[in-house]
Parts: C-alpha cells; structure tokens; sequence
C-alpha cells in the first residue's frame, strides 16, 4: 500500500494571464535551483513537468523554490483546468512521486580568472568583472525574490557597451507586463545601483 505524505497545494495568480502558479508546502528542487521545460521530449529528467506537459492544454512548465508555474494554451480557461491541474499535483506529490531527478545543462560561461568569495548562484552567467558581479548581486537581493513571488525568474547573461542581457523564465516569459517591469523596474535600478549601466534587455 503507498504510504500519502500530506501535501497543502494553493493556486496563485500572476501578473501574466496565460499563467498560474502552484505552491506546495514543501521544497520542490533544490535551494537555488530553476528548472523550465516546454516539452515533454525535454523534460526527460523531471517526472513531473513531463507528466503535466502531456495535457494539451499545458504549454510550459517553471519549478523553483517551493512552487510550479503552468503556462496554458488560449484555448482554455483557468476556470475550466485550474482545479483539475492542482488535484493532479497535489495528489502527485502527496504520492511521493519524483518531481525532478535530473537538473537541465545550464549553458553557464565560466571564467576562473575573476574570483570572488560571495556565492554567485549557478544559473546566472559568471561575472567577468566589478560590474558584472555588481548586477549579479542586485539581481539576486533586490529582484529575484519580487520575481519569484509572481512565479517566474530573473538570470543575468551579459554586460557589453553598458546594455545588460538578462533572461526571463516562468510567468515573466510572454507576460504583457514583463516589459514595463524590465524598462520601469529593473532597469532603473541597476542604472541607480551599477555605474555604468544604461539599459537592460530581456534576451530573446
């Protein structure tokens, strides 16, 4: 007989329509960790994502922290699949399932020239410079924890010519908004905090 562990699963709205947000009373990957998959093909090491992605109407699916984020198809409605979808998870995990065996390859750039002692998180690109870690750090104390708690992430990729290349996962991929959060939000504060910074761009 399979042992039920008790699992509390909420559904959250985001900022971004096509998506929602699924947060369990438990850690669902690693400390630190992301994970995005828009295919089942893909998601050969996550059990979870793969299962979900099977339903037509899931486009994509974000892990991180303790939450899951499911962007749909338009051809549905949040009230037509939202309870279906959290019973499915919540009746998943409750079972103990495997929710993710296998990180994704992260394409990271590494430079063992620059070092630092302050941990620079796996996902972000290495900083190959003052700057460059500068942004890391803003990154990961002033907007990371504001873009997660809508459900999606925020990961630095270059510097070059005063532009920062950022990339936007989860709900912030595709959400109307994500734009003026980038210009309005992001952006003005590493020009205020970064010298040197004069614009910030989502990669595409």
């Amino acid at each position: 007989m399979t042992q039920t562990i008790p699992v509390v699963l909420y559904a959250e709205s985001t900022p971004n329509p096509a998506t929602m947000k699924f947060v369990a009373n438990r850690m669902l990957i690693e400390d630190g960790a992301t994970a995005q998959y828009t295919s089942a093909d893909d998601a050969s090491g996550a059990p979870l994502p793969a299962t979900l992605l099977r339903f037509p109407f899931v486009k994509a699916v974000f892990i991180s922290a303790n939450y899951i984020t499911v962007t749909k198809s338009d051809t549905l409605t949040w009230d037509d699949i939202i309870l279906e979808l959290r019973e499915f998870i919540r009746d998943y995990l409750s079972k103990g399932n495997p929710v993710i065996t296998e990180l994704p390859k992260q394409e990271v750039h590494t430079d063992s020239t620059f070092k630092k002692t302050t941990t620079v998180y796996t996902e972000h690109s290495a900083p190959q410079s003052e700057s460059e870690h500068k942004i890391v750090e803003v990154l990961e104390q002033y907007i990371r924890p504001a873009v997660e708690q809508d459900g999606g992430a925020i990961t630095f990729r270059s510097y070059k010519d005063g532009i920062v290349t950022v990339q936007m996962r989860g709900s912030c991929q595709g959400c109307p908004s994500a734009n003026v959060t980038l210009k309005a939000g992001i952006e003005a504060l590493l020009k205020r905090m970064v010298p040197g910074v004069q614009e910030v761009v989502a990669e595409s």
